[in-house]
């Protein structure tokens, strides 16, 4: 299971991110971890450039004034995370936060959806998703005490490589950690589809008889399912665990349930090209992120191997 125990967490200064920032500290409570805070600003011209001092502590105790009030809401003591604060500038924002991941060992990316109410993920969010080495944590207001929030995790049983299936078991061990600090359960979701059904069914080139297109429908359902059992069981994770296997597109499918069942974190991982600079998350990834309206841990695949260097 993953142990983050050096968490970044990443705001553009006088943001309100309040939530985003208590979630970052109950993450580095429950992992006995630090915390950095890296403020993004944009860069004064030159003109005026010689206020940007000023500027720069004036955010930068901003910044300390809602540490403070996020720890006062945890109850947290400030010696129970040791935190550190510091700013630069925002051009290239994804370059600059993961040249401090890959510089520092954090292991773990935090940050505040830009219009938490809204529906997908602006440039920088797309970009820590496809580029970040490390798991993102894109945090949406959860206003349920921690005790019922709920978690599922977004499996897909179809492993074709041993890279595949290493982040099936990731995804399942980290989301079983992560519901065992909130309410204990877990919302396993999983979809399947016989692609070939809409083709087959009525094609008067191919004779296929409605029975024996019931039984390819319910051959892929069957293999579908004993994948994700197979994993599951492979994972061994216990607990509270409900699994649900639901027919449709995966890019409607799981955004769907998450808001049916009020999911409050969903963990899942960005599939595409492994292991080669220039990662492209999988289309399927992308299209369910821009559908979702609560919280995102995503993982890479391992081998996964950044574009962006530290230096």
């Amino acid at each position: 299971m993953p142990n983050f125990s050096q968490i970044l967490f990443v705001s553009h200064a006088m943001a309100d991110d309040l939530q985003a920032l208590m979630q970052a500290l109950s993450i580095a409570r429950n992992h006995h971890g630090k915390l950095k805070l890296l403020l993004l600003y944009r860069a004064f011209p030159a003109a005026v450039s010689a206020h940007e001092p000023a500027y720069r502590q004036f955010i930068e105790q901003q910044a300390a004034d809602g540490l403070q009030r996020a720890r006062q809401a945890l109850a947290l003591e400030a010696s129970e995370v040791p935190t550190t604060i510091v700013s630069e500038h925002d051009d290239g924002p994804v370059e600059r936060v993961i040249r401090h991941v890959l510089r520092e060992g954090h292991e773990l990316v935090v940050k505040a959806v830009d219009e938490p109410e809204q529906r997908g993920l602006d440039a920088m969010n797309m970009g820590l998703l496809r580029k970040c080495p490390v798991p993102v944590w894109l945090s949406r207001p959860i206003t349920r005490h921690r005790e019922q929030m709920q978690v599922a995790v977004a499996i897909d049983p179809a492993c074709s490589t041993p890279q595949e299936e290493d982040l099936s078991l990731q995804l399942l061990r980290l989301a079983r950690q992560l519901a065992d600090t909130c309410s204990g359960d877990l919302q396993i979701v999983s979809s399947w589809e016989y692609h070939y059904e809409a083709y087959l069914r009525g094609n008067p080139w191919i004779k296929v008889s409605d029975a024996e297109l019931v039984a390819y429908v319910e051959a892929e359902r069957s293999t579908r399912r004993r994948g994700l059992d197979r994993l599951v069981q492979l994972s061994g994770i216990g607990g509270r665990i409900t699994l649900h296997h639901l027919r449709g597109d995966p890019a409607q499918v799981i955004p769907d349930f998450t808001r049916e069942q009020a999911v409050d974190v969903l963990v899942m991982g960005t599939l595409g090209r492994t292991g080669i600079p220039g990662f492209i998350m999988g289309n399927t990834a992308e299209n369910i992120t821009q559908q979702l309206s609560c919280s995102l841990v995503t993982l890479k695949p391992p081998g996964f191997v950044s574009p962006v260097r530290a230096y």
